[in-house]
């Protein structure tokens, strides 16, 4: 039964406001409120219902990217050290669901690379995922694109995190592939014809709920708009509804069902 409500779930689409697509919401860590941050439960109910999920890339002692949103393990799981001081097994050993919800007991740290994975095995091509980068290092553009690439999903991705105030990172990252997508902080409505203009941006990254005017500039330019921030991150309808009005690309929130919920209720007669 409850895989069969997924799918309908996961059939419904939301109409667009005016002649613009209806923006992509996407989880916090996943769906955080429902299920442990930055698990692969929580990306997958994402990825089963169609919603597209944030996470956070870290990377272990033996090399490995992993997904965790702390340097350290104490939070989110019944471990203890940095993340960077411990290997992919020892990572692996860890319970990352139990402390969320006992029900969860069992989850593991996930892999970048399973959570890849998953987005082939769930079928979710249209999913938006948000790689927010917490490292770098000389390696992480081809190690993060190698993945990608291997798993299909390069155009499915925005690179958020150090990518969106970070030049010299976006620069490197494009030229590890010139496919894999890349946002660029914009502060303030001031410093939208920069980000418009940077040719390693192809998203324009803010934290205000930008004009119809703003959007449809970055729209001239070919590019799109991902709003995030404290504006839109908790319970606030009255601003999803403005932000989706306004003809942003996607959202981040840490409640993306209601979210969706706030827009459908919002489209009825």
């Amino acid at each position: 039964m409850m895989t069969s409500m997924l799918f309908v779930l996961s059939a419904l689409t939301l109409p667009g406001a005016d002649d613009h697509p209806a923006p992509r919401i996407v989880g916090h860590r996943g769906l955080l409120r429902h299920a442990p941050e930055n698990t692969l439960a929580g990306f997958g109910a994402c990825a089963d219902l169609r919603v597209g999920f944030e996470l956070d890339i870290r990377r272990s002692r033996d090399g490995h990217l992993v997904v965790l949103h702390d340097d350290n393990v104490r939070r989110t799981t019944d471990g203890k050290g940095k993340v960077a001081d411990l290997t992919l097994a020892e990572l692996k050993k860890l319970d990352a669901g139990a402390r969320f919800d006992p029900a969860f007991a069992g989850q593991r740290v996930p892999a970048l690379t399973e959570v890849f994975a998953l987005l082939k095995e769930r079928r979710a091509p249209a999913v938006l995922v948000a790689v927010d980068i917490k490292i770098d290092d000389e390696d992480l553009p081809k190690d993060l694109v190698a993945l990608a690439r291997m798993h299909g999903v390069v155009g499915q991705l925005v690179c958020i995190g150090l990518a969106i105030e970070d030049a010299s990172l976006r620069k490197r990252l494009k030229q590890a592939d010139a496919k894999l997508p890349l946002a660029r902080l914009a502060r303030t409505a001031d410093d939208i014809p920069a980000a418009v203009a940077d040719p390693t941006a192809d998203w324009v990254y803010v934290r205000f709920i930008p004009t119809a005017e703003q959007a449809a500039r970055v729209h001239r330019a070919g590019k799109r708009l991902f709003l995030a921030g404290v504006m839109v991150s908790g319970r606030e309808p009255e601003n999803w509804k403005k932000a989706r009005a306004s003809g942003i690309d996607a959202l981040l929130t840490d409640y993306p069902l209601d979210c969706r919920d706030t827009w459908r209720r919002a489209e009825k007669p």
